[in-house]
């Protein structure tokens, strides 16, 4: 006997998920619902993955040691089925070095395979899209190649760390700088990525994040 996802689904204990980030993560611009994780969560479900919404502990501004500090400050947060993250784009806006960037998004990586029972093959990383393509960077006179080579330098520092600890890294990098300046990825801002271009990241982490899940 056979049954359909959805009522698979709605048999089985939802698995708790929790996201974080800043500004790309509470989805600045965009309504509750475009906001990635949450649209990851519904791509996952509509697949018979009984993903919960996600827990978001997010704000726009946040540097990785402004994150790191909220995630104290919200403990206890318990055990989670799953944890996403992505840091690090208002560590470069501020001109924050690249050293201090490592060490510290090393620690919250830790924090998040913790948070997801010590479990790596639990955690979600995605990599800092390129702000510099947008209108808003264009505005402010920022030079794109060195915003480039500084995001690049700092994907590139989050990609060892993940490599070294088993927890998979998937780069929606290219897809900004491919993208991130068409009227319909950007929000109203014309900084902030619109919910269509959450959507592709979507389809970019879904395949990795439903292996993972699934893999138990």
């Amino acid at each position: 006997m056979t049954t359909n996802a959805a009522h698979t689904t709605a048999l089985l204990p939802e698995l708790r998920y929790l996201a974080l980030g800043d500004s790309y993560t509470i989805g600045e611009g965009v309504a509750e619902e475009g906001r990635w994780p949450l649209q990851l969560a519904r791509a996952l479900r509509s697949e018979g993955v009984a993903l919960a919404d996600p827990r978001i502990i997010a704000q726009t501004g946040w540097t990785t040691d402004e994150l790191e500090a909220a995630i104290r400050a919200a403990e206890p947060l318990g055990e989670y089925d799953f944890v996403s993250l992505l840091i690090g784009v208002n560590n470069q806006y501020r001109g924050r070095p690249l050293d201090e960037y490592q060490v510290q998004f090393t620690a919250l990586l830790w924090q998040a395979i913790g948070l997801a029972g010590n479990r790596p093959g639990r955690v979600l990383v995605l990599s800092i899209p390129d702000w510099g393509v947008t209108p808003f960077a264009a505005s402010e006179g920022r030079d794109p190649a060195q915003i480039a080579r500084e995001l690049d330098a700092c994907n590139a520092a989050a990609r060892e760390a993940c490599a070294q600890r088993g927890v998979a890294f998937i780069d929606i990098t290219a897809l900004s700088r491919g993208r991130g300046a068409e009227p319909a990825m950007l929000a109203s801002d014309g900084l902030h990525p619109s919910a269509a271009m959450y959507a592709e990241w979507v389809r970019l982490a879904f395949p990795v994040a439903h292996r993972l899940l699934i893999a138990g």
